[in-house]
């Protein structure tokens, strides 16, 4: 099975040869998977020729608000209706998941209390799983046909199921402690509030549960690829 993964950002050049960029994390993540991938910088507006050129498509974070005017949203919007509606199955993360919120009629907002930063608990329906966060903004109002399976108390719509098209995610499991300690060194001093960082690099060091958001997502595709050749 072949995952195109739609870059939608990048990584902070400092980081890259510790970490590399977006799309070498999720095949560090994905490694377990079988999948074979290829990369298309959307955000330098690099897309696909036809949403059928993969069996599914992951959209990775960026430092962009989906409703800021950058060249790339209006074409990865339509991108994502097209194999929406052709039952093409999607993962986004982040940047990712916010994007198919918005382009399939849902709502994106700065959220009013601010950021989420380093590692947190979550509820995918019953079970805890704790991620690294990276966002200010969040899905506040949802699209038809979403089904939130994750949260917490500060992120009511942490993670969206669309079933059979759509699997998204708004903490990061392609974020390990040390990337995260990265970007606060070279992102978020004088952005994000000093006490939030404290609590971040605090927190470092714990259990991440992100081989079992690695599982759901290698999951989703096998069973929507599957059932989509199923109704051919």
């Amino acid at each position: 099975m072949q995952i195109g993964i739609l870059q939608c950002g990048q990584a902070p050049e400092a980081l890259k040869d510790q970490a590399g960029d977006y799309p070498d994390m999720f095949i560090r993540l994905l490694a377990e998977s079988g999948f074979t991938f290829r990369n298309y910088h959307v955000e330098g507006m690099e897309f696909p020729a036809s949403v059928h050129d993969a069996d599914g498509w992951l959209l990775t974070g960026a430092r962009h608000g989906a409703y800021e005017a950058h060249d790339f949203i209006p074409p990865l919007e339509d991108f994502i209706r097209e194999a929406y509606a052709e039952a093409v199955p999607m993962v986004g993360i982040c940047f990712g998941h916010q994007i198919i919120a918005q382009a399939l009629g849902g709502k994106v907002e700065k959220y009013a209390e601010g950021w989420s930063v380093g590692a947190k608990e979550y509820d995918f329906e019953g079970e805890t799983l704790t991620l690294n966060a990276w966002h200010q903004d969040q899905v506040t109002q949802l699209p038809e046909g979403a089904r939130v399976v994750g949260q917490n108390d500060f992120c009511a719509n942490a993670a969206l199921l669309y079933p059979g098209r759509a699997f998204t995610v708004q903490p990061h499991p392609e974020f390990t402690d040390s990337f995260v300690q990265g970007l606060i060194e070279t992102r978020a001093i004088g952005v994000v509030p000093t006490p939030l960082l404290d609590r971040a690099r605090a927190g470092m060091g714990g259990k991440r549960d992100s081989d079992a958001i690695a599982a759901r997502i290698a999951a989703f595709f096998r069973e929507a690829v599957a059932d989509r050749q199923g109704a051919a």
